[in-house]
């Protein structure tokens, strides 16, 4: 059976049973008689698409039909392969937006991590909208200072790879100036873009800029994986399903280690001002299973570069080469006790007990049957390094699950949605603008996307 009618078939059968789902039509329904929700989402949709098509804009210079040494070179690279799946191809294309989002990435990371350790970005931190406002500007400075050093190496690296002929107009100073300054504009116009989603669409916009890029990928690699199928004669279409069911069974544990949380009950003191009655509710105070997100995968994904560099050498070639097997053991068990290790270090650098404790006290509330201060302190510690041992384990599976993928035959590309970054950035990014959408439809006493409403953030 041709690969294409199979993939025909797949989306067919799903878009069959989204129509024939009555609630989800009615919620659609829903949203588009929202006004302001239906600008909204339209305007997200159109600057999606202006990315979307920017993507496939080739730098001038570079013949686009003499890519393919690019295309071949990124497939069989970890770290390139990541970066082309983060900006939805533009990598392998040689697009002006090859750089995507993930220098602004990397620099609001440093910001984030200045934060904590510089006095003056701390005190930016408490200034509220302007110093908002200043870590924005500092964090464009810094992506514009981490694009200068990327974009020349991005072009050495074309340069590298690619036939002479590939450059049209030549390969010297005045091509790499120009292409350097055009995918410089790029980057910063995907900021923009992305800036304006979250200002005027729904949703994060830069979150929603490498959702898509990742979902972009996701019908190159089923293709990768049909042929795999089919060419192979390894199963066929029934293995294929059994793929897709055990995607969708990842996909749910996924969510519920998102939306995991142990909630700590804070009990706020009353007070008569003349007839009224101030405080004396029960709050809860959510602590999340894994309040460190993906950025733990992120870190550790970038050390487990390093060990591959040893492979250049001949006294360590044997490192080199046992950690640039992805599906190895060694690889794995490295790359899973890292990401724990970072859960619990970037745990402790962005949840701050003290503060917590601080406000509550600030507030008049308090944990029943502990004491404030010091004590109220050492309880939230204690209760986060118990809830962040199970999530961090969680989290280290998630990220070796695309290994144990491609053990069972699956097609590296395929076996990239199993698991790691690309899944936890899926789930999270969809979760988050689903909620969003879900508080104005509520807002307007409609129901929400779930039968159940049981979104985080929904408490009815």
């Amino acid at each position: 059976m041709n690969q294409y009618l199979v993939v025909g078939i797949v989306f067919l059968v799903v878009i069959a049973l989204l129509a024939t789902n009555k609630k989800l039509v009615e919620t659609l329904k829903n949203i588009y008689k929202i006004e302001e929700l239906r600008k909204r989402v339209i305007y997200t949709i159109g600057l999606l698409l202006v990315y979307r098509l920017g993507s496939f804009v080739v730098i001038p210079g570079i013949n686009p039909e003499s890519l393919s040494a690019l295309q071949q070179q990124v497939e069989g690279n970890g770290l390139m392969g990541l970066l082309n799946i983060f900006s939805g191809g533009a990598f392998s294309n040689a697009s002006i937006f090859a750089l995507g989002i993930m220098p602004y990435i990397s620099a609001s990371i440093v910001i984030q991590l200045m934060g904590i350790v510089v006095p003056y970005f701390q005190k930016l931190q408490k200034e509220g909208e302007s110093g908002r406002r200043k870590i924005n500007q500092w964090t464009r400075y810094l992506t514009i200072i981490v694009l200068l050093l990327q974009a020349p190496a991005y072009l050495a690296n074309l340069h590298g790879t690619l036939q002479p002929y590939a450059f049209v107009l030549g390969s010297g100073a005045l091509f790499t100036v120009s292409a350097t300054i055009v995918l410089i504009a790029g980057t910063m116009f995907v900021m923009w873009l992305g800036e304006k989603i979250t200002d005027k669409g729904i949703g994060n916009g830069v979150s929603l800029i490498i959702m898509v890029g990742i979902i972009a990928r996701l019908p190159h690699a089923l293709m990768a994986e049909l042929n795999t199928r089919f060419t192979e004669s390894t199963g066929g279409f029934v293995m294929l399903i059994v793929e897709l069911a055990l995607l969708f069974l990842v996909f749910a544990a996924t969510i519920a280690l998102v939306q995991a949380v142990r909630k700590i009950p804070v009990q706020y003191a009353k007070r008569i001002v003349g007839n009224k009655q101030y405080g004396g509710v029960r709050q809860y105070i959510p602590l999340k299973i894994n309040a460190a997100g993906v950025m733990p995968i992120i870190f550790a994904q970038a050390l487990m570069f390093i060990p591959a560099l040893f492979s250049k050498f001949e006294s360590t070639s044997a490192i080199g080469t046992a950690f640039s097997n992805y599906s190895g053991f060694w690889y794995n068990l490295v790359f899973g006790l890292l990401v724990v290790a970072f859960t619990y270090f970037y745990t402790a650098i962005t949840v701050n007990p003290n503060m917590m404790a601080e406000d509550m006290k600030r507030n008049g509330g308090f944990i029943p049957g502990v004491k404030p201060g010091k004590k109220t302190v050492d309880y939230l510690d204690t209760i986060m390094t118990r809830i962040t041992l199970p999530g961090s384990v969680f989290l280290a599976i998630v990220a070796i699950l695309p290994a144990f993928a491609m053990k069972l035959g699956i097609n590296n590309q395929f076996a990239l949605f199993y698991g790691g970054t690309s899944l936890l950035i899926l789930v999270g990014v969809i979760l988050d603008t689903l909620q969003q959408i879900e508080s104005y439809l509520l807002l307007r006493h409609y129901d929400g996307l779930m039968k159940t409403g049981r979104i985080k953030g929904r408490s009815a």
